[in-house]
């Protein structure tokens, strides 16, 4: 069993920076893909970026691309997701989420692992 829980999110301004955070606890290896997802209010949970936890292969969306950075520390079980240049459209849920696969997905049905998320605001 795998948990996940997140902090870090909060009130941003635009231009500004956050850095979110995922504590994974349980049995995480190589095997694992950590990914972040985000939902907006009245809109679908979408896909932000992930990382194979062996090797660090990571995707973005092309939203987000350049502006975010997923990270992940061995040691700590930790997984970061470092926000730059925020824009109000970054406002929402962000969430982590954890599969026991390589195949590194962009879609939340993949996810079996999920944690409660966290609020990040970015007012206009």
């Amino acid at each position: 069993q795998v948990q996940l829980v997140e902090s870090g999110g909060g009130l941003g301004q635009a231009g500004g920076s956050l850095r979110l955070s995922c504590a994974v606890s349980g049995r995480i290896d190589s095997w694992y893909t950590m990914a972040w997802f985000r939902q907006a209010p009245g809109k679908e949970r979408e896909f932000v970026a992930n990382i194979v936890w062996s090797g660090g292969s990571k995707y973005y969306a092309d939203s987000v691309k350049g502006r975010f950075t997923i990270s992940r520390d061995d040691a700590k079980n930790l997984v970061y997701l470092q926000m730059n240049n925020l824009k109000p459209e970054d406002t929402a849920v962000y969430y982590c989420a954890a599969d026991r696969s390589l195949v590194a997905a962009m879609t939340e049905y993949a996810y079996h692992y999920w944690g409660q998320g966290t609020q990040v605001t970015v007012p206009s």
